[in-house]
Parts: structure tokens; sequence; C-alpha cells
């Protein structure tokens, strides 16, 4: 399966989104950040939003909800059309209820975890979720160092994938450039959150092709 490249619209030009999303055609799906100045402590878009994008985007959405409370917000975003709807374990009171929630309206459901947060809590549980994401930088704010230490919970995570025989996709977001990206791919991840190296290279849709073969030569062996 080729690696996915989700590139992050919160290194796009805001003022321009829709003309944004005609440089990264290339693009498995967009990311969209949503935080709510609570959970992190930055402000970016809400479901409005989030539905607006949708109806103009050629791309779906593969939206990241960095908010309190998912268990009442996240399903909205489902009902808006969007692709994937990830949610965060520690904001959210009852995970397995809010992913069954999200495929019910037709989203694929999945649960992000912090760069400190354990994953074995979660690994009894994991055909709940059609995606979890290993957050390699503490989540808010974009253009962050990655985090090298993030991923022996990566490994444990794509052993337990692969052992359990679940249908699940493992993202990375947060310092994904295409030297980052190899470290990430070798670790386990197929999904990869890029903002900064996307968005500020001379030509976006060159550099995903880049990132998703860079990707693709360093897939985890088991």
């Amino acid at each position: 399966m080729p690696a996915r490249i989700n590139p992050s619209i919160l290194s796009a030009d805001f003022a321009n989104l829709e003309s944004e999303l005609g440089r990264i055609r290339n693009a498995d799906a967009v990311h969209v950040d949503i935080m709510d100045n609570h959970f992190v402590p930055n402000l970016t878009f809400g479901l409005q939003m989030a539905t607006r994008l949708q109806e103009v985007s050629p791309l779906p959405l593969d939206v990241h909800l960095m908010i309190d409370d998912p268990d009442r917000w996240a399903p909205g975003y489902a009902e808006a059309g969007a692709f994937s709807v990830t949610f965060h374990a520690e904001a959210a009171r009852e995970p397995v209820a809010i992913a069954r929630a999200l495929r019910e309206r037709g989203a694929r459901a999945g649960l992000a975890l912090k760069p400190g947060t354990p994953v074995e809590p979660y690994l009894e549980m994991l055909h709940e979720f059609d995606q979890i994401l290993v957050m390699t930088v503490e989540p808010g704010f974009g253009g962050q160092s990655f985090m090298p230490s993030t991923m022996p919970k990566l490994s444990r995570l794509a052993d337990a994938v692969s052992r359990t025989g679940a249908d699940v996709w493992l993202q990375v977001d947060g310092g994904i450039t295409a030297e980052t990206i190899l470290i990430a791919a070798e670790a386990g991840a197929d999904t990869f959150v890029a903002g900064s190296a996307v968005f500020n290279a001379a030509v976006p849709d060159d550099e995903i092709v880049s990132l998703r073969a860079a990707a693709a030569s360093h897939v985890h062996r088991h």
C-alpha cells in the first residue's frame, strides 16, 4: 500500500484556502486541524469552516480535533461529510462510543495520542478505530521539530496491528520532512501529515510525490 500524504492546511495561506487546495492535488487527503484554545493553547477553525471546506475541497477531509469534549462535538464533523475524524484520547470520556458514533455517520474514526500518552490502554480496542494518530510534536502549533522519542510507541502500535490483523492506519503528525518521514515509515507509519514541508515547497504537488516515494522506500518490516 503506498504511503498516504495528508498536507496540513495549518501551513497554508488562510486567505486563499480554495486555491491552496489546488496546489496539493496529488495528496490523499487534506488534514484540517481544529483547535479550541482550551485543549491546546491555539485557536484555528471550527465546524462552520470545516463544513465550508468540505464544499470546496477536491480532496477528502482528514479532520483532527484538538478540542475539549469530543464526545459532544466529534459527530458533527462526520455529519458535515468529513472522510476521517480523529479526536484525542486525553480529551475523550468514552472513546469507543465516539468512534462508533463517527462510523455510524459514515466517517472513519481516529484516535490521537499526545507524545507523552501511553498506547497500552488502547491496544485491546484497536478494532474500534480506523486510524491511530501518534503525535510527533506537542499538539497546538505548526512548525515544531519532530520528536524521535515517540517512535517506540509507534512501533508497538505497528506490531499490535500486525499481530491482531486489525485494519488500522497509523498516522504521524508533527515535524514531518523528507528526513523524518523515513524514520516514521520505518517505525510503522503509513499515513503522514506534512505541513510546512509541503506548502513551503516551490511546487507542493511535486513535494507530495517525493515524500510518498521516500516513505514507501522505508516501509516497516515485521
